[in-house]
């Protein structure tokens, strides 16, 4: 029996692990071992590719480990590190020389990320007495300069779809392709704007799991578990039309079960999904870089705009921490704060 789309794709995501493990420390297998449980997959790989990159830190900038393999290092070069060692890897990850001069190399928020995995490896082997000490829970992650939230308006998400259906503002070329993909396309954007879903769980989506009498669709959420989500019937009559399409087209060996396919008849990929995204988006909103993750705040925003409840915004987006979606709406409850001072009279006008 064939895989999933989505167990194959944790069996990519398995071997490249496995193969970045070859070129880590022998110690740090340990730590995968013991993070497994309560971590996903994903986790997993950015945690190894962060440490690859901290331990190519230490053979570039330390003369003592210059003439070793990062792969013979001993578990006392963790000992050996210490908080100033952290903070210059922090400046080492923000920049890179160039020909003339330093160039970004990482933006805030890998820095960031870069540093909780390291502080998430530290801990581990403090904790498990593999170390004397914990030198990374003396170093401060970056703070995050907070970003206005870049969404669409409800006038932009019609333009959008109106677009997606016409193609009258894309390239000779663009409108070459539109014809054979537009109903398709119609269908993604409306599911992504409708529903909130991300863009892996929208090319993930197999024909069995999409209901249309029901409006309904299971999604593949992160961490492996199902969830239904549900679409409105405007959403429904937009799917329609590609649904019936796709029950004469002939996808390749792998793609069977697939909704959302390529003009190779194989399973869409994110980047060909996210490619569609930009594609349209530039057209009606030239100034706005939308990405199909903006469209998925687009959804929260306007979800949250008229009821108000930001547990059924979390809820319906997938977020396993409300938390997550205070943060990403905060600038709307400034919005709603600011509108209440008008809401209250303290004296009535005089007749």
């Amino acid at each position: 029996m064939p895989l999933s789309y989505h167990e194959q794709e944790d069996k990519k995501i398995y071997l490249k692990l496995k193969e970045l493990l070859k070129e880590l420390p022998l110690f740090c297998t340990a730590f995968f071992r013991g993070i497994e449980p309560r971590t996903q997959s994903r986790t997993r790989l950015a945690y190894a590719y962060d440490l690859g990159i901290f331990f190519h830190f230490l053979k570039e900038t330390n003369p003592l480990y210059k003439n070793s393999e990062i792969r013979d290092l001993d578990i006392s070069v963790m000992d050996s590190v210490n908080a100033r060692d952290i903070e210059e890897y922090m400046e080492y990850l923000k920049y890179r020389p160039g020909s003339d001069e330093y160039e970004i190399a990482n933006k805030e928020n890998g820095v960031k990320r870069k540093i909780s995995s390291l502080k998430s490896f530290y801990n581990y082997l403090y904790e498990n007495e593999m170390i004397s000490s914990n030198p990374a829970a003396l170093v401060h992650l970056p703070k995050i300069r907070e970003k206005e939230i870049i969404r669409l308006d409800y006038d932009e998400v019609a333009r959008l779809l109106d677009e997606a259906e016409s193609g009258e503002q894309l390239t000779e070329k663009q409108k070459t392709y539109h014809k054979l993909t537009r109903k398709r396309d119609v269908a993604i954007l409306s599911l992504l704007l409708g529903t909130g879903m991300r863009i892996s769980e929208c090319v993930g989506i197999d024909l069995k799991d999409i209901d249309i009498e029901e409006t309904a669709v299971r999604l593949h959420r992160k961490g492996g578990k199902e969830e239904t989500v549900y679409f409105s019937d405007e959403v429904a009559e937009a799917l329609k039309p590609y649904i019936e399409e796709r029950k004469n087209i002939n996808a390749c060996p792998g793609s069977e079960n697939a909704l959302f396919l390529s003009l190779q008849n194989r399973r869409i990929s994110v980047r060909s999904a996210e490619n569609m995204v930009k594609k349209y988006a530039q057209a009606v909103t030239p100034l706005k870089h939308i990405t199909p993750h903006k469209l998925r705040s687009t959804y929260g925003t306007h979800l949250y705009q008229e009821t108000g409840d930001i547990y059924l915004v979390a809820d319906v987006l997938g977020h396993s921490d409300v938390n997550t979606t205070k943060k990403h709406y905060a600038a709307i409850n400034e919005d709603r704060r600011r509108a209440a001072r008008k809401a209250v009279r303290l004296r009535e006008e005089p007749d």
